[in-house]
């Protein structure tokens, strides 16, 4: 088996897709530290480039003529990911419909894998969107790692390259990111020996 087959795969979830969104440089910093990795391959899936429609078929229905299309951009890359990161800010409490969104549209591409969480905003960093999405994964059959990384006044701790300028930051990222390795490898190993039944 080749080093890239042994890797772990993980997909980065970018949940904002708001105009003139802070995301990307979130999004960039945490894919570096994928990309520093060994035992880990990144796929980014930015919910602002890959957008999914807002309306759902009725239940039992084939789902509307295009769709398919839309879907397609992202379902497999998410059914093909043995973990995965949401990267969110926090709206109104709360973290963003594009993701929910995003989420509603899949089910068994979440089932029995780790979700960690890279959250931004104000004084709460975005910590109440990752305490309702963690209602929601569970739902979904999802494992969510109990440490998070969360960037207080985020836009404050980056420097004009985009470069990280707190170095617990990048510590709070490594840990996370161990974290999501062991129960990536842990759930891909046990789904190999018996598929997950919802």
């Amino acid at each position: 088996m080749s080093k890239q087959q042994q890797q772990l795969r993980v997909a980065v979830v970018v949940g904002s897709t708001r105009e003139g969104r802070f995301a990307p440089v979130v999004t960039q910093w945490i894919k570096g530290h994928l990309d520093q990795r060994d035992d880990m391959g990144v796929d980014v899936v930015d919910l602002g480039e890959t957008p999914l429609p807002t309306v759902f078929p009725a239940f039992g229905q084939p789902p509307a003529p295009g769709t398919g299309e839309a879907l397609a951009a992202v379902s497999p890359r998410l059914a093909a990911a043995d973990a995965f990161v949401f990267v969110t800010p926090e709206y109104n409490h709360s973290f963003p419909a594009s993701l929910k969104n995003a989420i509603d549209w899949h089910n068994e591409q979440w089932h029995a894998k780790p979700v960690g969480f890279v959250s931004y905003g104000g004084i709460s960093g975005g910590l109440r969107a990752v305490e309702q999405l963690r209602l929601v994964m569970a739902e979904l059959h999802a494992t969510t790692l109990r440490n998070t990384v969360s960037l207080q006044h985020a836009w404050g701790l980056f420097d004009e390259e985009h470069t990280m300028k707190d170095p617990e930051c990048d510590a709070a990222a490594k840990a996370m990111l161990d974290q999501l390795a062991w129960w990536a490898q842990a759930l891909r190993d046990a789904r190999a020996v018996r598929p997950y039944a919802a």
